[in-house]
């Protein structure tokens, strides 16, 4: 490769494709009529530094001693334990459980947290792990100091960098994406959408004859179906090429290479036996399967190709078993199971439940073809208009095809045989004889573009954006197309932000329908909209005034993201931040006057404000034993108060809170309240905001102490919010939990005293804690369940147990005890992340000792049962086969619900009955927990 000849203060234009499977790297001199490729230097084998085209997006994390030192000396100084690239893949293929792979698939994966370790995914603990976030930054901190071993006077970090993310990645996504990049020392850089790089690198190839090379295309799909996701989007051609403009963009699809991989897997784990593999062991096996599928889809395929999947143990070698798969069948795997022939109008196939492999939730329809008609039928409106045509079904009159799925000649043949089809006639092929290189290429490409030496794609944003006025009435605030950097402002229409308290606006987005303008009204229910997460501030002002004026403008980041901003009318900006948080979005409406909230909603804040504000002098202590009563008869019965009410209610309460502590009626009223309209601590714009504020008066405790009813209330505040608590704060919570049960150790600060059925509640929604420690509080309550057996039939029990488990409540297991328990092991977290499940084995290990339980008299059981052996799809978190099968008949047998069987039997979601059973109690109307 050509060193940078420019003179070191011309930065150069640099492409990074942070691909799920491959990065790749590409430059080219500001200006220059040449794009070339980094090969970054990578562990090829120990000891031995190579420098491949591609550097594989993994990590392999060696066990203590497995590796010597100098078999990891890099070209530059590191402190990296991992392997990174290709000798990551030949370690991977060879032990199991120690490969980070699909980093870039959990960075857009909402229902964990991206930012704890926790890859390699179902790993053994004992197993260093990592972030998502942080294996993404490692990828490209390896590329840098690669590039900065080689180029010292011109560091990476000083270029012009184009980073790319598939063009379906939410706003978290790519706000989390360029965080890697900062934790990776790359702090500057623009974000462009991986199609619209392949098509940018098509079109610089052709910049000479572009319109030649069109031969008269009007509307271009680009498809690109990568190693994790699957990317669709149109591109408008127009005044014979010298328009070229991005029109649409698909919805985020986990669907790609990954799955073809997984599939055949599936197929040789069936074919060795039966035997179920562990989920370090499925991966070693599926890393197997994808170098059989690449040599057998190639073009010049052999006849056949062996995956042989290597013993555990001391019978590594002699355990070794090999299953053979034929060019044939895994063709036809490929094609009839992901592109098969489809009629144009079929649409995606949809389940309750949904495709889980390694923790990862995927399509659950695998065939890319009813993907790609169902998008070419949400944006037909914008297909005619480009084509020129009056067709109920325009097809795209050509196809650039992109991703190593299509190196693959029969995929690429078929995926275009189906279109032509759906066409009546021909569909021009733009040729791309580099799909792994074409994303970083064009990421080069666009910034050459952005200076005039190259075709130009514009496009802008990709979706509308909304503001929700209220059930049926949205106002556009950014409108598709609007180039990053442009302000947009929402002229004829005034907000009023309060001061000192969260206001939200909920937000949606639409990548189909007819073109907006800005100010635009549409009805939200009639169209194809997206709910986004709220956005929300907190705006302190210098006066006492309670709300501010103020007028809103949206704009367009550089990373793909939207901005909203209020500015009031000294000019002052205040930024309306997104809150994300792991539930839906309410349906309801945001961001509007109090009294479109409620129209009684003033005077239950003026009842609020007269028993807890400052100037309640002659209330009466009836008055405050019966405010709930009185909210209830302004509001309506408090199950039904929606979330936008709650929790403005609960910015009364907060606003207030130093007049609980007047009396234990008013503390244990204002506790009551505060928790009811809290729950379930997150789900709405600015909760955050609200639990920190909340959590800041946790260690003063309660003001009345002895009163065992106020204690209560107190407890039941914080089940009712924990799930708005991060890790450090429920293990504050647990601290309390533990010395209320057990009395050990040190007594906490400002301890508030508990009995056990508190304390059990607070536990099971202590989600966030880690695995270990849910592990230890269900073995212990498990012993306490059969201690309490033992004490029922009679049988002694042992003075160790006696003195551990203390006096049994009953002499039969409880129904709190065994809910508890089912919470604790639940292989499906309400609210948490995935990775804090408990061990299968605990899990395991607990459906064992309650299947010994008489179900009869045990009538909670069954349920626990339920969650504890509930089916995710993930191997390290699903129970043995052979125990869900007994489990199973033991259910039939206890003629429990259809439902409950789905769980256990299938992928499926909680409906709402068996929701509100695992919570506890109704969420507030308009949300449904991720579970």
């Amino acid at each position: 490769m050509n060193k940078p000849g420019a003179a070191p203060n011309a930065p150069a234009l640099v492409g990074i494709d942070l691909g799920t499977t491959h990065t790749v790297v590409a430059w080219a001199e500001a200006g220059a009529g040449d794009i070339h490729l980094f090969e970054v230097d990578q562990l090829i084998a120990p000891g031995e530094i190579g420098r491949p085209a591609l550097l594989p997006s993994l990590r392999y994390h060696p066990a203590p001693g497995e590796l010597p030192p100098q078999a990891l000396q890099r070209p530059w100084p590191s402190e990296e334990p991992a392997v990174i690239g290709e000798l990551a893949r030949r370690l991977g293929a060879q032990v199991p459980g120690r490969l980070v792979a699909s980093a870039k698939s959990w960075l857009s994966h909402a229902a964990v947290d991206r930012v704890a370790p926790i890859l390699p995914w179902g790993a053994e603990a004992d197993v260093p792990k990592v972030s998502p976030l942080a294996a993404s930054a490692s990828y490209l901190a390896h590329v840098r100091a690669s590039w900065n071993t080689r180029f010292p006077d011109r560091p990476l970090e000083r270029q012009d960098i184009v980073l790319t993310v598939p063009a379906s990645f939410d706003d978290s996504a790519r706000q989390l994406t360029v965080e890697a990049a900062r934790e990776a020392g790359l702090p500057q850089l623009r974000l462009l959408e991986e199609p619209q790089a392949a098509f940018q690198d098509w079109a610089f190839k052709h910049r000479d004859d572009l319109a030649a090379a069109l031969g008269g295309a009007r509307l271009v799909l680009v498809c690109d179906v990568g190693g994790g996701t699957t990317d669709l989007s149109l591109i408008r051609v127009a005044e014979g090429g010298k328009k070229l403009d991005r029109i649409a963009v698909g919805q985020h699809l986990m669907l790609g290479g990954d799955n073809v991989d997984l599939a055949l897997a599936h197929l040789a784990e069936q074919r060795l036996g039966g035997e179920r593999l562990s989920a370090g062991r499925l991966t070693q096996l599926v890393e197997r399967c994808r170098v059989a599928k690449e040599t057998l889809l190639a073009a010049d395929a052999p006849a056949s190709a062996n995956v042989t999947l290597l013993g555990g143990g001391s019978r590594l070698i002699g355990g070794a078993r090999t299953v053979t798969f034929t060019r044939e069948e895994v063709q036809a795997l490929a094609l009839d199971g992901f592109f098969p022939h489809v009629a144009p109008d079929e649409p995606v196939k949809r389940s309750r439940g949904g495709l889980v492999a390694f923790g990862l939730p995927y399509a659950a329809d695998s065939a890319v073809t009813r993907h790609v008609a169902a998008f070419l039928r949400q944006h037909a409106d914008a297909a005619r208009q480009a084509l020129g045509t009056a067709d109920p079904f325009p097809v795209p009159d050509a196809l650039l095809l992109n991703g190593g799925v299509f190196k693959a000649h029969a995929i690429a043949q078929r995926l275009l045989d189906v279109l032509s089809a759906w066409r009546g006639e021909p569909v021009k092929l733009l040729a791309n004889a580099d799909p792994d290189l074409a994303v970083a290429r064009g990421a080069v490409a666009h910034g050459l573009a952005r200076r005039g030496a190259a075709p130009k794609l514009g496009g802008g944003s990709a979706r509308d954006y909304w503001l929700r006025l209220d059930e049926h009435q949205a106002v556009c605030v950014l409108p598709r197309g609007t180039e990053p950097g442009v302000d947009v402002p929402l002229r004829g229409r005034r907000f009023a932000l309060r001061v000192g308290q969260p206001v939200n606006f909920t937000l949606l987005s639409s990548v189909g329908g007819a073109l907006a303008q800005a100010g635009d009204l549409r009805d939200p229910s009639e169209g194809d909209f997206t709910p986004l997460p709220p956005v929300s501030t907190v705006v302190q002002a210098s006066d006492q005034r309670r709300e501010l004026p103020v007028l809103l403008s949206a704009s367009l980041t550089e990373v793909g993201t939207l901005a909203l901003q209020a500015a009031d009318e000294g000019g002052q900006q205040h930024a309306l931040e997104f809150r994300l948080r792991g539930l839906k979005p309410s349906s309801l409406p945001s961001g509007n006057p109090d009294a479109a909230l409620h129209p009684r909603l003033d005077e239950a804040l003026e009842r609020l404000a007269r028993v807890f504000g400052p100037r309640a002098k002659d209330v009466t202590p009836k008055e405050v034993r019966q405010l709930r009563t009185a909210l209830e008869q302004l509001l309506g019965a408090r199950e039904r108060w929606s979330l936008p009410l709650l929790r403005r209610l609960f910015d009364a309460l907060l606003q207030h809170a130093r007049g609980r502590r007047r009396s234990a009626d008013h503390e244990r009223l204002w506790l009551n309240l505060a928790g009811w309209c809290l729950r379930p601590g997150f789900g709405f714009a600015a909760d955050d905001w609200r639990v920190h504020q909340l959590f800041m008066q946790y260690d003063a405790g309660v003001q009345h102490r002895g009163d065992a009813q106020l204690a209560a209330e107190w407890w039941t505040l914080w089940r009712r919010v924990a799930g708005g608590l991060d890790e450090a704060a429920q293990g504050r919570l647990l601290q309390d939990f533990a010395f209320n049960l057990q009395g050990e150790g040190e007594r906490p600060p400002g301890l508030v005293p508990a009995g056990r059925d508190d304390m059990l509640r607070l536990g099971a929604a202590l989600e966030r804690i880690p695995a270990e420690y849910k592990a230890e509080i269900g073995d212990w309550l498990l012993g306490q369940l059969l201690q309490a057996g033992n004490a029922a039939s009679g049988k002694p029990a042992s003075k160790a147990n006696k003195a551990k488990t203390g006096a049994a409540k009953s002499a039969s297991p409880a129904a709190l005890e065994l809910w508890t328990l089912g919470r604790l092991g639940a292989r499906v977290p309400l609210y948490g992340s995935a990775h804090t499940v408990v061990a299968v084995a605990a899990a395991q290990r607990w459906i064992e000792a309650l299947l010994a339980l008489d179900w009869r008299v045990s009538t909670a059981a069954p349920l626990a049962c339920v969650h504890l052996a509930r089916r995710t799809g993930d191997r390290s978190r699903d129970v043995d086969e052979a125990l869900r099968e007994r489990l199973l008949a033991r259910l039939r047998d206890a003629g429990v619900a259809g439902h409950w069987l789905e769980l256990v039997s299938e992928v499926r979601a909680l409906d709402e009955v068996a929701e509100q059973q695992a919570f506890g109690e109704a969420l507030p109307p308009g949300l449904r927990l991720l579970a």
